[in-house]
């Protein structure tokens, strides 16, 4: 059986680390169903999740910067996400194609 090839793959980081640990969590208290509100989210809009598709990671070592998820293709790192913005990058960048700006990490945080 063939499958399709994916149009979108969003990497969800799931990292949730103890208290005392010296790097934060992308999973914190408080937003530790974001994973699953962005299955919901994706279910309810239509996404389709053969072309579109979500995978919960390790760390993507932005850890000051968390919760965060990267969308490939181009490599486009959101930050410090929430419900309200998890649903605006659905609605442009998956369904519409036009990344949220205002939304990914700072240029000069990559190498």
């Amino acid at each position: 059986m063939q499958m399709p090839k994916p149009k979108n793959v969003i990497y969800m980081c799931q990292v949730k680390r103890p208290p005392s640990f010296p790097k934060p969590s992308c999973v914190r208290e408080g937003k530790e169903d974001l994973f699953q509100f962005t299955q919901q989210k994706m279910m309810e809009m239509g996404i389709d999740p053969m072309v579109n598709w979500i995978v919960p990671t390790g760390c993507l070592n932005r850890c000051n910067f968390g919760p965060v998820m990267m969308v490939e293709p181009g490599q486009y790192m959101y930050v410090d996400l929430d419900k309200e913005k998890i649903e605006k990058i659905l609605k442009e960048h998956i369904i519409g194609g036009n990344p949220v700006k205002e939304y990914l990490i700072p240029e000069e945080f990559w190498a």
